[in-house]
């Protein structure tokens, strides 16, 4: 499948848009928000960075006009300087759409940076519940202290 063609089948299975040239367009608009360009539609996965290739998941996810997303270890693969972009661009897509997200992931100092509450879980039972500030400045069990003194520079 094309880019274009991920992007646009769950709107035509949804019956979202009147048209093919509809459901383009919105296409072209989503992959614009995330930052890449029109002529993208035309070319395959493969030829993208892992970056890019989060940024069409995002438009493909976005596609449905969700108001809540699961983003589940959004950033794992990806090294430093495109995490970053890829978590502001998240934060932006908050703000402008009004997202909410569940976000997973293994590594605090990116749940720091992105998470109003956090929810530690631990062989399947919450260990600390809290906003960050409060559970990274104040961690009450053992396993939670542990994980807060893994973060690098904390």
């Amino acid at each position: 499948m094309t880019i274009g063609e991920a992007i646009t089948e769950p709107m035509q299975v949804h019956r979202l848009h009147d048209s093919h040239a509809a459901r383009r367009d919105k296409a072209v608009d989503l992959l614009e928000t995330v930052g890449l360009e029109a002529d993208h539609l035309r070319r395959y996965p493969h030829e993208f960075s892992g970056g890019q290739r989060q940024r069409i998941c995002l438009a493909r996810a976005l596609s449905l006009e969700p108001k809540f997303l699961i983003c589940d270890e959004v950033v794992s693969a990806l090294d430093v300087s495109v995490q970053a972009t890829v978590l502001n661009l998240l934060m932006d897509l908050q703000e402008k759409l009004g997202l909410t997200y569940l976000f997973i992931s293994h590594d605090l100092s990116v749940i720091k940076q992105m998470c109003d509450r956090l929810l530690i879980m631990n062989a399947g039972e919450v260990e600390a519940l809290g906003t960050p500030e409060e559970i990274f400045l104040n961690p009450e069990k053992e396993y939670v202290k542990r994980l807060v003194e893994a973060i690098p520079g904390q």
